[in-house]
This record gives C-alpha cells, sequence and structure tokens, in this order.
C-alpha cells in the first residue's frame, strides 16, 4: 500500500519499520538497547579573580549527547537500524529517537497539558494548566517536547526538575488550582506560545551521529555486536 513519507525514527520495539521504509504494525521490530548513556552538556565559562569571586556564564547551547549499545543480534535483528543508519549517510540527516527510560512518565498520565501564556527562550520554568481533567502528571525525572503550532522547529526535548503546584511554591509565585509550573532543563530553547501542548507519551530527542563511518562485529557464532554514538540536532 501506497505511504506518504520514510520513517525518520531510529527502530525500536515500539516502533517499527517495513522493507519499503514506512513506519507500520507490520514492520520489523527494532531490538531494543543494552544499555543507554545519557549525558546533558552545557558549556560554562568558568573564572576565578584573586581575592576567590567566582563567575561563570554559559556559552554555548545545551546539548543531549547518547550512547547505545546493543546485545548481540541476528541477522533479522541487526538489518533494520543499520539499514535506517546507512540512509542517513553518517552526519548528514538527523532522525529521532526514543530513549526507553523516558518512554512514559513516572507516574501514569493522560490529558492534554497546556502552557499557560507565553514564555520566552532562556527561561528556566513554564506555568501550564488543564490538571483540572488532566490525570497524574509529570514529576522530576520526566522528560517532553513542546507542540507548538507557531513554531513547528522546536524540536528540544527538556527535562522536568521541581515541580510547584497551588500549594507548594514559592511566596513569590501564583499558581492557580488547576496549575502547575514546570522547572527545567535546559532553560527554554525558543520562544513558546500561549497554549502549546506539552508532549509528554514518548517524548523524541532529534539526533545525528557523531561520526561518518558505520561500522559492526560479526562474530563466529554468526551474531552482531553494534553501538551508536549520537549528538542532539536542532533544525
Amino acid at each position: 500500500m501506497p505511504f506518504s513519507s520514510f520513517a525518520n525514527r531510529l527502530p525500536d520495539p515500539n516502533y517499527k519499520i517495513t522493507e519499503a521504509g514506512e513506519n507500520s504494525s507490520s514492520g520489523l521490530t527494532g531490538p531494543g538497547f543494552k544499555t543507554v548513556k545519557f549525558s546533558g552538556e552545557q558549556p560554562i565559562s568558568f573564572s576565578r579573580t584573586n581575592s576567590g569571586r567566582v563567575m561563570t556564564r554559559a556559552i554555548v547551547g545545551h546539548t543531549w549527547k547518547i550512547n547505545i549499545t546493543y546485545n548481540p543480534m541476528t541477522r533479522d535483528q541487526f538489518e533494520p537500524v543499520y539499514n535506517f543508519l546507512l540512509e542517513k549517510r553518517g552526519r548528514l540527516k538527523p532522525f529521532f529517537v526514543s530513549l526507553p527510560q523516558n518512554a512514559s512518565t513516572r507516574t501514569t498520565t493522560s490529558g492534554t497539558i497546556s502552557v499557560v501564556n507565553t514564555h520566552t527562550a532562556g527561561s528556566t520554568s513554564i506555568l501550564v494548566d488543564g490538571f483540572a481533567s488532566v490525570t497524574g502528571g509529570l514529576r522530576p525525572g520526566d522528560m517532553f517536547n513542546i507542540d507548538d503550532a507557531s513554531n513547528s522547529n522546536h524540536k528540544k526535548i527538556y527535562q522536568v526538575t521541581r515541580v510547584a503546584d497551588s500549594t507548594n511554591r514559592l511566596s513569590s509565585d501564583t499558581i492557580g488550582a488547576n496549575e502547575r509550573r514546570y522547572y527545567i532543563t535546559p532553560p527554554l530553547e525558543k520562544d513558546v506560545s500561549n497554549n502549546s501542548t506539552i508532549d509528554y507519551s514518548e517524548p523524541l530527542i532529534r539526533v545525528v551521529q557523531t561520526a561518518d563511518i558505520q561500522e559492526y562485529n560479526l562474530g563466529t557464532n554468526n551474531l552482531y555486536t553494534f553501538a551508536l554514538n549520537l549528538e542532539e540536532a536542532q533544525p
């Protein structure tokens, strides 16, 4: 059956790709990850005066970095991943990846969480609402994307570090009964419009490979071993 676009997400147990390159439930299941190393890089300019005074400032934007290793794979397990990556031609074409530890929130959550008012790039928190009908909610450690109708290029993924509500909040803050304030890292990369949606169900990280060489090892047991180094790439 014809389809509208090729899949642009790394195959995993929750995301299948057909041999034609389409995301489909009838496709080939991607293998699960053996290990995931996940790090955030925020270069900081640091200096100390003779008197001991410390001065710091962020000098470059924040970047998430990912190292994925796989268990030994059969050829049928290996080929969906490897051919997907070959088509990306090293660092040429970005794609998306879902990490298993962030595929769902810490507390079962359902319903629409929306941004209250506009927020400017550089903000370290966002005010959200919808909790009159939302079940659960994000907790520290949960990650999310922002679906902003005014900016389709806002692909950054954020992690919640604190959650404030109408009871537990800074005395200088005003939070309604159906609102929450999510403190996030990194700070907002782009301006965010009012009523933008918090996408917390399987949030995706837009990445590129860190090298232009794709390689694997084939053992005497006829199993493939493979690792993948990725870094976040914003449009």
